[in-house]
């Protein structure tokens, strides 16, 4: 019990100090996003896997509905991760890497927004390959369309970070210490963060 009270105390001292490390002109550049997205009528589309799909869908939630505020236009948002049947079937026919792509082609339109949501951001390999490879073709697609691509993000951030227009990175400790439920931790914060001044910024808006 004396070690579990030491790694708990390890793990929250970790936390505080990722919240304190977290880049806030990145989170403020991925909220002017998705605020200028509203602003235009566009949509937001979300999308990540295994655990990072969860947060996907929970995003698009709270951005459809905790944003929502009387007498305001609601913010159009839909995650990719959310059809079952759907996914099972492009991935029987077209491959798990065509997944998102395949949904975004007959729907994403220029200024339209795609939020990616990675621990490793497409970087790294596991048996199956390379991973988030689903994750790099629709924000290609995206970018090829003219719309924006915001990352949530960890370790180095890979090929996402590179490829989105606002990304913030879940910051590794002083000691260079970082963690798969730390990143999806702190995407969880993140992503209310980002809700919670952008239901601010719609009650403030004159659309």
């Amino acid at each position: 019990m004396d070690d579990t009270a030491a790694f708990v105390d390890r793990y929250l001292a970790e936390t505080a100090e990722i919240a304190a490390r977290t880049s806030r002109g990145d989170l403020a550049r991925a909220i002017t996003i998705l605020f200028e997205a509203y602003r235009a009528g566009r949509d937001v589309y979300t999308c990540g896997n295994g655990g990072s799909a969860a947060n996907a869908s929970h995003l698009a939630c709270d951005l459809a509905k905790f944003t929502a505020c009387e007498g305001k236009p609601r913010l159009r948002a839909t995650s990719l991760c959310d059809n079952a049947a759907l996914i099972s079937a492009l991935t029987n026919d077209e491959g798990f890497g065509r997944i998102f792509t395949a949904q975004l082609e007959p729907r994403f339109r220029e200024g339209d927004v795609l939020v990616c949501l990675s621990v490793h951001g497409g970087s790294g390999a596991d048996k199956a390959g390379p991973w988030s490879q689903n994750l790099v073709a629709a924000a290609k697609l995206a970018k090829d369309r003219g719309g924006k691509v915001v990352g949530l993000v960890g370790y180095d951030g890979g090929a996402i970070a590179q490829m989105a227009d606002a990304c913030v990175i879940v910051p590794r400790t002083e000691t260079g210490h970082t963690s798969t439920p730390h990143v999806e931790g702190f995407h969880e914060v993140y992503h209310h963060l980002l809700c919670e001044r952008l239901r601010q910024l719609i009650a403030l808006s004159s659309g």
